[in-house]
């Protein structure tokens, strides 16, 4: 863990929660020109939570230090590719433990990547309290969807274990490289069970805008291959609680990142944004 945290009393007093999610391309596409379109973009949104994935971090280079401002904790995934390109969480509210699910287990299909999963207890002040924050990144192959429904399920178990400890609000988002129809998301979010098991997210895109496609990955962007055929894969969930509604109010979810800043796109995929409320 790096980092400091500045709490002020007027930020303590929040009962709201803003979290950002985004794949940034590590150092491709010209990061130089991308570097600080991302970190204004990021100031203006202020989040409270980031996550980011394909953020390239060695002993001696933190990309994430170079697009946030001061007031952030950070974590870093261990697994990584040889570039040391893998996922990262910061916090303006301390983190006081962090796990890291091993994915590969799923199958011998995923050596090539480091897809991963990172946990992050944070600790936000009443009425918000504990916060389960969830980076996950699964298998990107698009005919590796039996994986990320084996991960999604790796996943699932183990934040249940976390909350049967000790309760918490659980928000798992990133760069999910799956649609909303896909089994992996449709197990998130309570329209299936996979192995023995059923959970329930809501998806805070689809509580905002129900008709809307919310695409993160389009052809819209020169940096994104048009062939792909899967183009909504970056998710923000909620976990719903015992009274079968999501244990914060969803307030709003928008796309981040989504237009050129003077002829420059920040990444290959769009970013995400969501706010929340205590109940």
């Amino acid at each position: 863990m790096t980092g400091s945290i500045n709490l002020d009393r007027e930020l303590a007093r929040r009962t709201s929660l803003r979290l950002y999610t985004h794949n940034i391309l590590g150092q491709g596409a010209a990061w130089k020109r991308r570097r600080p379109v991302l970190a204004e973009g990021i100031k203006q949104l202020a989040p409270d939570l980031a996550l980011f994935q394909e953020t390239v971090v060695t002993e001696s280079y933190d990309q994430i230090s170079e697009i946030l401002a001061e007031g952030y904790q950070l974590v870093h995934s261990a697994t990584r590719e040889r570039s040391g390109q893998g996922i990262s969480i910061a916090s303006r509210w301390p983190i006081f433990n962090m796990h890291e699910l091993d994915l590969k287990q799923a199958s011998n299909r995923t050596h090539d990547f480091a897809c991963t999963t990172l946990v992050a207890e944070v600790a936000f002040p009443a009425p918000i309290g504990r916060v389960l924050v969830v980076n996950h990144f699964p298998d990107y192959h698009t005919d590796h969807e039996l994986e990320r429904e084996r991960q999604a399920v790796i996943a699932a178990r183990a934040i249940a274990e976390l909350i049967a400890q000790r309760p918490a609000h659980v928000l798992l988002a990133g760069d999910l490289d799956a649609e909303p129809d896909a089994g992996s998301l449709r197990f998130l979010t309570g329209k299936q069970a996979l192995d023995g098991m059923s959970v329930c997210y809501r998806n805070a895109w689809d509580s905002i805008h129900p008709n809307e496609p919310g695409h993160t990955f389009s052809p819209l962007n020169p940096l994104t291959p048009r062939s792909l055929p899967f183009q909504r894969i970056d998710h923000i969930l909620i976990r719903c609680g015992s009274d079968d509604m999501p244990t914060l109010d969803i307030t709003g979810c928008e796309l981040a990142f989504d237009k050129p800043v003077g002829g420059t796109w920040a990444s290959d995929h769009f970013g995400l944004v969501a706010d929340f409320e205590a109940r």
